[in-house]
């Protein structure tokens, strides 16, 4: 009784009837009171008043006007209309979390920045890493920040299952990387296009680092027996301005600003600039200096919703006196193992070269072009075109052959020069097509592509590396005997300018590449990755060789090769927050694959080999079996995984020298007529190294960030054809483990916010023993000791804007080396001691 219904058509949008407010003033009551008087009053007049006929006409049918096609203007008006919107939305379902700073890492977890949540190839790994079959350990920028990695080497050999190489008189000096034993030198990837050729990596211009475990052909072609590594760069956003600067003072003379520019132009224009230049030398080596200088940019532009083009420039360069390392003690007849010479009583900062002959000059420079289509919003375009051009020059010195006197302070070394100028140019596109799609309950995510890629490069030597003082015993080729070890007393000779040598070699290699991968995910609870890849390789060598005593006779060498891999990998996800895995994937070496080699027995080929012997075989087969789990724990903050692997290589190849007739065999013949030493290089050798590998990355609590693993493996020489390198200690090569690996790794990266001003951290990194060998078996009997070195770091937020933090790299100036050469009495390379320095860092 007294209630008020209204007309369907006034009801609300749910049939409620509807309840005037409490708060309606009493004008609104009245107003509404007066129309319904004036209402009643006018109806009951029309009732008494006749009514007038009416006339009703039928509808007459119009003729609808033609649809017009909009302008290109009108479209761009509304492109620009729905992306407003589309920002305006972005930003208040982003609001909760817009603590996350402007220059935020777009890979990592937003809830812990040591946790790697994607990669890069989005197309190729769609999964989160959560549900991605394989071992991938990922290094934000913010890990690199806190380990104070300025370089690629520095930050990879922080972590657990990766050593170092050497160069060597064959093949580069550089970022020579063991992953999981195997080399992989020329498996560096930048944003996911090889970087042919060894150089020397900066970190000023990285995102993160991707270091993707076991063998990997069918994602990134040739190579990758251990694995891969990936540097993601810097890319523009759109999504907001910032400016970053870091300025360094440190020990060791050490100066290093680098600025971080990204300028929000227009909503679908912006542009990002960076800069480095550092001074610096390297803490407990005498006259080592380590300057680097570089700059780049990158653009993004979005001038459609579907379409977004991105443009990018780098160029660094790394200059300086190289350290190519101390040499190693070991007495006559190589019976012992023998020890680097510092562990001996010879001084860690003695240096063995010639301020006025060595230096180092390493450059990049690498332009990008990125173009990505979305045709549908199920079918994504991109095509990447690459050119980049890398150069190695450098001349160093070896300390090796050292002499052991009594007392052995009185030994001496030889000073043997090593000299390079490589310049590599790559030319690569890849053009991919991502297609997602269902079929029932199963969720697709297809990847097919096209690569091709010509690497070219030509390498020379310096020639004049003997000094102007006269009276020395230098060779011809700049080596200088009877250098003590403990006072080296030539490291200030003159020497006049080096001039390059007339007979430099030239490589190329072409590569024609396509694939497909497919993710299928079952309600999230199956996952099955899939893919295949051939790549048809050529590579040709031209230059020049010894043959029959007569130098610098000319040649060529051809080869090619088909590469058919594949991966497979089947994940189930009993709960949400955690999955069991099992993979299987393949890869391929073909020979001269390691670009930087000048010989089979440095992974390259020979233009020209004395007696004509045969380089060319089949493709080394690699094969690997992972099982694994992953676990994303306290609320996704928490990364943790752990899995067994094993790693098989079939038909490896092999060298040694026939330096008669009497040595010969029938696969390894002595023409006749031929002088000096034959190589022989066969193929049909087998690896196999299996292990178990534990990381954890992210939060323990809301302060506490931990990033670390631990590999353990063990590793052996299944099949050799031919004898060891050192036949007193060793009758096979069969049985021996590899060479070049610390098969017991471990590292972890930790830090603790104190409060809202201050927060501390540390590292702490051990290496088990590395012992030395030719050809990945460990025969020569020689080892370098295990070690542990920490470090630490503590950091004070001045204001929202600025911080400064500062380093204690290697806190107890531990004495420790990195690698050694294959020799039997070789050099070693020696690693930094203790440094501090303080890093002002400014946010706006």
């Amino acid at each position: 009784m007294g209630k008020a219904v209204f007309p369907r058509s006034l009801r609300g949008a749910g049939g409620h009837e509807w309840e005037s407010p409490a708060d309606v003033s009493g004008v609104t009551v009245s107003a509404v009171a007066g129309l319904i008087a004036v209402a009643s009053f006018s109806s009951a007049e029309a009732q008494q008043a006749p009514l007038p006929s009416v006339n009703v006409e039928a509808p007459v049918a119009r003729p609808k006007p033609a649809a017009s096609r909009p302008s290109t203007e009108q479209i761009r008006a509304r492109d620009a209309m729905r992306r407003a919107a589309r920002q305006q939305q972005q930003q208040q379902v982003a609001a909760p979390v817009s603590n996350l700073p402007p220059d935020r890492n777009p890979y990592s977890s937003p809830a812990s920045d040591y946790k790697g949540e994607r990669l890069q190839a989005s197309g190729k790994f769609p999964e989160k890493l959560l549900n991605t079959p394989k071992t991938v350990t990922v290094l934000s920028k913010e890990i690199l920040a806190d380990k104070n990695s300025t370089s690629l080497k520095s930050a990879v050999l922080s972590t657990a299952g990766v050593t170092l190489g050497t160069g060597e008189g064959g093949n580069a000096f550089g970022d020579r990387f063991f992953i999981r034993g195997f080399d992989a030198r020329n498996d560096v990837f930048i944003d996911g296009v090889r970087d042919a050729g060894v150089s020397v990596r900066e970190n000023f211009f990285t995102e993160q680092v991707e270091i993707l475990r076991g063998p990997a052909s069918s994602f990134a072609g040739r190579g990758t027996t251990g694995g891969a590594i990936n540097i993601v760069t810097k890319q523009a956003t759109t999504e907001n301005s910032f400016y970053n600067m870091d300025t360094t003072f440190g020990t060791d003379q050490t100066k290093r600003v680098v600025i971080d520019v990204n300028q929000k132009i227009t909503p679908t224009f912006a542009a990002r600039v960076g800069g480095l230049f550092q001074d610096a030398g390297v803490a407990g080596r005498d006259y080592v200096t380590d300057n680097r200088n570089g700059g780049f940019i990158a653009t993004k532009w979005t001038p459609l919703d579907t379409v977004t083009l991105a443009a990018n420039y780098i160029h660094s360069e790394v200059s300086g006196r190289p350290d190519f390392g101390v040499p190693y003690y070991r007495l006559p007849g190589n019976l012992t193992a023998g020890a680097p010479f510092p562990e001996m009583g010879s001084p860690r900062t003695a240096w063995y070269g010639f301020v006025n002959r060595d230096f180092q000059r390493i450059g990049q420079d690498i332009g990008s072009f990125n173009a990505e289509v979305k045709v549908t919003p199920d079918l994504t375009i991109s095509d990447k075109i690459r050119v980049s051009r890398s150069t190695l020059n450098y001349i160093g010195t070896l300390p090796e052959g050292a002499t052991i006197t009594n007392p052995i302070q009185n030994s001496v070394i030889r000073a043997n020069p090593q000299s390079r100028f490589q310049q590599t140019d790559v030319l690569a596109n890849q053009l991919d097509a991502t297609y997602k799609f269902d079929t029932g309950p199963f969720k697709h995510t297809l990847v097919a592509g096209l690569e091709v890629s010509q690497e070219k490069a030509i390498i020379n030597s310096y020639t004049g590396l003997t000094s102007e003082q006269q009276g020395l015993a230098f060779a011809g080729n700049g080596s200088l005997s009877n250098v003590s070890v403990f006072n080296p007393q030539f490291t200030n000779l003159p020497f006049g300018i080096p001039s390059l040598g007339q007979f430099p070699t030239n490589i190329k290699i072409d590569t024609t590449s396509v694939y497909a991968l497919d993710s299928v995910n079952y309600r999230d609870f199956v996952i099955l990755n899939g893919g295949v890849r051939y790549d048809k390789y050529d590579v040709r060598v031209d230059g020049f060789g010894t043959v029959n005593g007569v130098a610098n006779t000319p040649g060529s060498t051809a080869a090619s090769s088909g590469l058919p891999n594949f991966n497979v990998g089947l994940t189930l996800k009993p709960l949400p927050y955690a999955s069991v895995y099992a993979a299987y994937a393949t890869s391929s070496n073909p020979v001269g694959a390691e670009f930087d080699g000048l010989s089979a027995q440095y992974g390259g080929i020979s233009a020209v080999t004395n007696g004509g012997a045969n380089q060319v075989f089949g493709p080394e087969k690699n094969t690997s079996i992972e099982i694994g789990t992953k676990w994303e724990l306290l609320d996704g903050r928490l990364l943790v995984t752990g899995a067994l692997f094993q790693t098989e290589k079939e038909n490896a190849r092999e060298s040694r020298n026939i330096a008669n007739r009497a040595q010969a065999t029938a696969d390894c013949p002595y023409p006749v007529g031929t002088t000096g030493n034959v190589p022989c290089l066969s193929a049909g050798a087998a690896y196999r190294i299996r292990g178990i590998d534990l990381q954890a990355g992210g939060k323990l609590t809301d302060k506490w960030s931990i990033f670390g693993g631990l590999v353990l493996m063990e590793s052996e020489v299944t099949k050799s054809n031919i004898p060891p390198a050192n036949t007193a200690l060793f009758t096979s090569n069969v049985g021996l483990q590899l060479a070049n690996t610390a098969h017991q790794s471990f590292s972890l990266l930790t830090k603790y916010q104190l409060n809202d001003t201050w927060e501390i951290g540390g590292q702490a990194v051990y290496r088990s023993k590395i012992y030395g060998g030719t050809w990945l078996a460990a025969n020569q009997g020689t080892e370098l000791p295990s070690y542990w070195r920490f470090d630490a770091f503590a950091e004070a937020k001045i204001n929202k804007n600025w911080t400064a933090k500062v380093f204690v790299a290697n806190i107890f100036d531990k004495l420790y080396y990195d690698a050694f050469y294959q020799s039997a009495t070789p050099f070693t390379l020696v690693g930094p001691g203790r440094s501090a320095s303080i890093v002002v860092s400014g946010r706006f």
